[in-house]
């Protein structure tokens, strides 16, 4: 009996996907809930778990091409059939082998002067490369086989390898990486908001002091009670719930002609990941404690790295935070998370010279802060408001706790 593999539902408004990889090959034994194949949409990685315990008996969709929802992946051999279709390439292979025994040995010629170096590089090919070799043969997208190889018993040398890329040796190609999904629509959704809001960045400085000292007096019993670390994100995200309650256009967005005013506080928290940033959302932020939100961020930072996150964690976010201070980014401009009216954008701390309300001056933990929003709803002194409010619950944390 055969089970059809289909693009299952991918989430509100995503429809489409590609095939990314195949975990199995034709003939593979897989259990059930075993993943089959991983699908790239517009927002997540998805992976596709087989139903049944069998064996994949025929791939219908390769890896690269597009899907849609509904549309056939492949088909498994349940049971005894899938034990079948699972021998059959084994069997098949060894046939092949028994019959490239069976021939007769072709005569061999004595190799030409014009295919000395060839030879040379397929004797290198013969013999596995040394950890260093590949990895210098993969960083510069070469083919072993065409490299003159000068090592004991034809083996391949780091050495030739230098050598090769320092001649600029024939057959070397620009490394190239393929233009994902999940990229591609980052690249759409980023061009989307330079094209359609009034787009504008302000900013200010906050001195980091009381929030640095609070982790510090703090942390070992956070932990003890919580068992995750205290951060500055929390800080971040309360902060910004103090201020959107104040100054609600910067919680809303332009949908249509309308202009919608959110009376939730669900934050989006900007996540890098080796396919590009992805943006999970902390819901309901105001009704959280610090320890909520840190473990919210900390569970989505793990699931972003292992491409786990789901589209309806990535949804409905009504203002985001972006932190490039973790890469070492002393400013930037972010870009809008559209529908979203702004983003604030954190930075790296520094000790800087400051000049002190006494005169005095002193080296203090200091940040950029950057707010990035859209004119169409949010005006100046909303943008520059909210900013001075963030910096005086970042200044005096304690504003937060009393609502001051």
């Amino acid at each position: 009996m055969s089970t059809e593999i289909k693009v299952p539902q991918l989430g509100e408004s995503v429809s489409e996907a590609t095939i990314a990889k195949w975990f199995k090959k034709v003939g593979d034994s897989v259990a059930v809930d075993e993943p089959l194949v991983e699908l790239e949409t517009d927002k997540v990685t998805v992976e596709v778990p087989s139903p049944v315990a069998g064996a994949l008996e025929e791939i219908i969709a390769q890896q690269g091409d597009d899907v849609e929802v509904g549309a056939l992946l492949a088909t498994l051999a349940e049971g005894a059939a899938g034990a079948a279709v699972s021998k059959a390439p084994a069997k098949a292979e060894a046939r092949k082998e028994a019959l490239k025994a069976a021939a007769p040995a072709p005569a061999k010629e004595a190799p030409k002067p014009a295919a000395a170096a060839a030879a040379t590089s397929s004797i290198a090919a013969d013999h596995p490369l040394a950890p260093s070799v590949r990895r210098l043969v993969d960083e510069h997208n070469l083919d072993p086989k065409t490299i003159p190889a000068t090592g004991k018993n034809g083996r391949l040398t780091k050495g030739d390898v230098l050598q090769y890329v320092a001649s600029g040796g024939e057959g070397m190609t620009a490394p190239t990486v393929p233009d994902r999904r999940l990229r591609r629509r980052i690249a759409d959704r980023l061009k989307e908001a330079q094209n359609t809001a009034a787009m504008l960045t302000t900013f200010n400085e906050v001195d980091m002091s009381a929030v640095m000292n609070a982790r510090k007096q703090y942390q070992d019993a956070f932990v003890k009670k919580n068992g995750i670390k205290l951060g500055f994100m929390s800080f971040f995200a309360k902060a910004s719930v103090t201020a959107l309650k104040e100054l609600p256009a910067v919680n809303g967005s332009i949908e249509g002609t309308e202009m919608v005013y959110k009376n939730y506080y669900d934050i989006g928290v900007a996540v890098g990941t080796p396919t590009g940033l992805v943006v999970p959302v902390v819901r309901d932020c105001d009704l959280k404690g610090l320890a909520e939100i840190e473990a919210d961020i900390s569970g989505y930072g793990r699931k972003a790295r292992d491409g786990k996150l789901t589209v309806a964690e990535m949804s409905g976010g009504t203002f985001t935070i972006s932190n490039g201070g973790i890469y070492g980014s002393m400013l930037s401009t972010p870009i809008l998370n559209t529908p979203q009216s702004a983003i604030l954008g954190i930075h790296n701390i520094t000790q800087r010279a400051m000049v002190m309300h006494d005169g005095s001056i002193q080296a203090r933990p200091m940040m950029y802060l950057a707010l990035s929003y859209d004119h169409r709803i949010v005006d100046g002194r909303e943008a520059v408001t909210f900013l001075v409010r963030v910096k005086q619950c970042l200044e005096d944390p304690a504003r937060m706790l009393y609502d001051v």
